[in-house]
């Protein structure tokens, strides 16, 4: 699941080596802390937060899939 992750948010920053994900993995929840360089924020987030609510939707769809709820939280470096 962090590579689907690890993937999407790869493609849509510049600056690749800034990319941290930490994944706190729980018994029926996972949650991952996104940290991306503060110029990429703005494209990871996207327009009135679309493009996050977006990822959130698609990593709920494949945590679904693995009967767990998953919460994806973006954090400036």
């Amino acid at each position: 699941m962090k590579e689907i992750l690890e993937t999407i948010i790869l493609n849509l920053v510049d600056d690749k080596n800034a990319v941290d994900i930490k994944e706190t993995d729980n018994n029926k929840s996972i949650t991952f802390e996104v940290k991306v360089a503060e110029k990429d924020m703005g494209k990871v987030i996207g327009r009135q937060g679309k493009l996050a609510k977006s990822i959130r939707t698609v990593m709920k769809s494949v945590a679904g899939k693995e009967r767990k709820k998953v919460n994806v939280e973006f954090i400036e470096e």
